[in-house]
């Protein structure tokens, strides 16, 4: 079946955003949430991390997005397309949909339409470090559209097989939830340590590992991955951090801590983290991580930024050893269990993005 194909920019107009002063305490910490790439999770965005005050957007290039709108990401986190359910305003790497006619192109239609083409989006992405798209591709992106009420049914039936997705999600988040507890039951909060264990700087029990550029070893055969702080970039013939450390960006994403379980390349926007197994393990590592908030080391106002000194002096607890290795036994038990709920995962994706296709072709 055949369909017209429209331009993004024709259906909808896109408005931009921007980062009021950190020098400026006034502009900061009021009751306006302000989005930026961290914020893009799942398919709504109801709360940010980060809010500013009434002051910050009229003295900067921000804008207040209303509800109902959909925001995507120009810069890191290509492809994702969220709706925010709350007023709210965006940083310069974000930009939003406003659909310019309701009865030309439905909401919920545009952004699984779009959804459905994040690969390529992010396959577009440009820049050595840190990738991103023009507003021009933005724009330029191709929509197929039918009837409005065709549009309807389409995003209704992809409504229903998205929600089995989001299930099993979910239980994988409550396996997460589950070892989150049992971690601090264990060993209580790790930053404000509670239960008195004694402190070492992470220069005593870990090795951090620079990352480095990964064209001389790129190859599509090679036996180790290439891990940036998003997750695995391509392969390499070579690796640099050993199997069983945990990585962190250097720069983007320096508050998502990767658990590793194999030998990787890590470029040279990411630390590989390598603990000390005498002191403690890989798997109490990485939760520490999780707890540890990297943002409060960030000094830069643009691109989030951590350097190899500062995380020398991060102060870890470090308890028992008896204990840490009782913690791996619950982690290694879950584990079992998660990788049965991931491979039901990766198959209902595979299922939805067939389905997707189809839908997207006229051929439902």
């Amino acid at each position: 079946m055949s369909w017209p194909i429209f331009k993004l920019g024709d259906l909808v107009t896109i408005k931009g955003g921007g980062t009021p002063s950190k020098k400026v305490e006034e502009y900061w910490n009021g009751d306006i949430p302000w989005a930026s790439v961290k914020d893009l999770k799942g398919n709504e965005i109801s709360s940010t991390a980060d809010f500013i005050t009434e002051a910050g957007v009229k003295n900067s290039a921000t804008n207040l997005i209303p509800a109902g709108n959909i925001l995507t990401a120009t810069r890191m986190a290509l492809g994702r397309f969220v709706v925010n359910s709350v007023d709210m305003a965006i940083n310069q790497d974000l930009k939003a949909l406003f659909i310019n006619d309701s009865s030309v192109v439905e909401g919920n239609y545009l952004i699984k339409f779009l959804s459905s083409k994040a690969k390529y989006i992010e396959g577009e992405g440009k820049g050595a470090t840190v990738k991103g798209i023009t507003l021009d591709f933005l724009k330029d992106l191709q929509i197929p559209l039918p009837p409005l009420e065709e549009q309807k049914r389409i995003a209704a039936i992809l409504d229903k097989a998205d929600s089995v997705r989001r299930k099993r999600q979910q239980a994988i988040g409550l396996a997460d939830d589950f070892l989150r507890s049992v971690f601090l039951d264990m060993f209580g909060d790790p930053v404000a340590n509670p239960k008195g264990w004694k402190v070492k700087k992470w220069s005593d029990v870990l090795k951090i590992v620079n990352g480095k550029n990964q064209k001389a070893v790129l190859a599509d055969d090679g036996k180790y991955p290439i891990m940036g702080s998003g997750g695995e970039m391509g392969r390499a013939t070579e690796y640099l951090t050993p199997e069983n450390s945990v990585i962190i960006g250097r720069k983007g994403n320096i508050n998502k801590p990767i658990l590793v379980k194999e030998k990787f390349w890590n470029v040279d926007t990411a630390f590989g983290l390598v603990p000390h197994k005498e002191l403690i393990s890989h798997n109490y590592l990485y939760w520490f991580c999780v707890f540890f908030n990297f943002e409060k080391l960030n000094k830069t106002v643009t691109i989030p930024s951590l350097t190899k000194a500062d995380l020398q002096e991060i102060q870890i607890p470090v308890p028992d050893l008896a204990l840490i290795y009782k913690f791996d036994t619950v982690v290694k038990k879950l584990e079992s269990t998660k990788a049965l709920k991931t491979t039901s995962l990766f198959e209902s994706n595979n299922a939805f993005n067939s389905l997707s296709q189809r839908a997207f072709a006229g051929e439902l």
